[in-house]
């Protein structure tokens, strides 16, 4: 593996969650391994614009309302609106203890940072603002950015996108959010838990069409509930900001005005500084590289992790991603590591979570299969915590008992997926519905789900 005409075994651009996999991996493996990080600091932009910010000011905004709405507090009469700036004013401290981690992951196994822009020569050799390095292989892990459409003008005070929505100074009473995809739903769910009238500008004719329908409903009708107004199957005709707010024409021939107005329609990968033109390569239209299996690009050397490869666009699976290829790269087995069945998680209010297969699949496929649900307001725990809105839904093979799915919209989601997740990882027969059956969990708890919504799927058998 080790070549000593390169500089380096391995080059990795971006340190995101997917460049970090790769780096990590890939020197335990005892090779020489260099990072290219355009950002100042370690961690791209999932870091610093992206998860990390987003979900450290939904955590506050969710604590907060939880706060202000608890009956006590009210009794007391005590009244407040928090500003921007207050909500946000933990989130650079997580950023800067997340970076300070990170980077001591590098300076722990004698990784160089490079900062700066990495292009590509050729095939074994980039710049980074005009240092030349060359190497053997490369991971291309630049990450994306939100897409931008010509016609619309993101100078404009009053129009963001999902990285300049996070400075925003003031708490607007009303939004459009353009886009009801992952981020689109999040922000809707967010800016309404701060009291703000929300438009949800779908472009689809549901929310997240790659979840359980079930699921799709649940939080559908559920943002409803809240008092945001869905508005589906609908195209941008023009956008125009205006001093007093931002008004935006649908082909339909609706108008919205709101204070502001989030673009969160789609993001585009970092690539078109990266010189791929030099390699031979090319990125689709959306800016994503294309690679097979293995995360090879058509350059046998090169590989991309990550967001810039598209399809799921998640942190968690970008980290496997990286992992992955530098084993690929170093001639290891990867079967130990499950980049198949990685769990989404969606941080509305309440959360979304799920892993394996939907009902929608499993009839496309005929599988015969069985649903187990439990609702959460049934859950002594959650009635405890008043956290009563959601469900957990078991997805198994009629025959085997093989558990196939697992969905759940609730509080704690995304962790509670894993326990389900755990169980699917195992080799049969200890992957079906009967552990949970069989097995014993802490009581008061929302993992206690799992043993209900089983011995519900259960019963529906004869």
């Amino acid at each position: 593996m080790i070549d000593k005409k390169y500089d380096f075994d391995l080059f990795v651009i971006g340190s995101g969650p997917g460049g970090e996999g790769a780096a990590m991996q890939a020197t335990k493996g005892g090779v020489r391994v260099a990072v290219a990080e355009s950002y100042s600091q370690i961690g791209g932009s999932c870091t610093h614009r992206g998860t990390i910010p987003s979900k450290a000011l939904r955590y506050t905004i969710t604590n907060t309302v939880r706060f202000l709405t608890n009956p006590m507090i009210q009794a007391m009469g005590l009244h407040f609106s928090p500003t921007m700036d207050q909500l946000r004013k933990g989130s650079q401290t997580i950023i800067n203890r997340q970076v300070s981690m990170r980077q001591s992951f590098y300076d722990r196994n004698s990784v160089p940072v490079f900062t700066g822009t990495a292009k590509f020569v050729d095939a074994h050799t980039v710049t980074v603002d005009g240092q030349t390095y060359t190497s053997s292989h490369f991971v291309i892990a630049s990450g994306t950015r939100p897409f931008r459409p010509a016609g619309v003008d993101f100078n404009h005070a009053r129009i963001f996108d999902s990285d300049t929505i996070l400075d925003l100074k003031e708490k607007p009473s009303a939004i459009t959010v353009y886009g009801a995809g992952v981020i689109g739903t999040e922000y809707a769910s967010m800016f309404r838990n701060l009291g703000c009238k929300v438009n949800l500008v779908n472009t689809r004719d549901k929310l997240l069409e790659f979840l359980d329908d079930e699921i799709i409903d649940a939080l559908s009708y559920h943002l409803r509930d809240q008092g945001v107004v869905i508005r589906h199957n609908e195209e941008m005709e023009q956008i125009e900001g205006v001093d007093d707010g931002v008004v935006l024409t649908l082909k339909s021939g609706k108008k919205l005005k709101t204070d502001i107005l989030l673009w969160a329609n789609g993001r585009s990968g970092n690539t078109e500084s990266l010189g791929l033109e030099n390699i031979g390569l090319e990125a689709n239209n959306r800016g994503n590289v294309i690679v097979d299996e293995q995360f090879q690009t058509s350059m046998p050397n090169i590989y991309a992790v990550g967001d810039v490869i598209g399809y799921p666009s998640l942190a968690s699976a970008a980290y496997t991603q990286g992992r992955a290829a530098s084993m690929h790269m170093l001639g290891e087995q990867t079967e130990n590591i499950r980049k198949n069945d990685i769990p989404t998680g969606i941080y509305t209010s309440p959360e979304i979570s799920s892993v394996g297969k939907t009902e929608r699949e499993l009839t496309a496929a005929k599988v015969p299969y069985e649903v187990g649900q439990s609702q959460f307001r049934s859950l002594a725990r959650a009635q405890i915590t008043g956290s009563t809105v959601g469900m957990l839904k078991l997805l198994f093979h009629r025959e085997t008992l093989e558990i196939l799915g697992v969905h759940c919209f609730g509080a704690n989601a995304s962790e509670i997926v894993h326990i389900g997740q755990a169980i699917m990882a195992q080799p049969k027969p200890q992957n079906t519905l009967k552990y949970f059956i069989e097995t014993t969990f802490n009581y008061p708890t929302m993992a206690e789900a799992y043993r209900v919504a089983a011995l519900n799927g259960y019963n529906r058998l004869f």
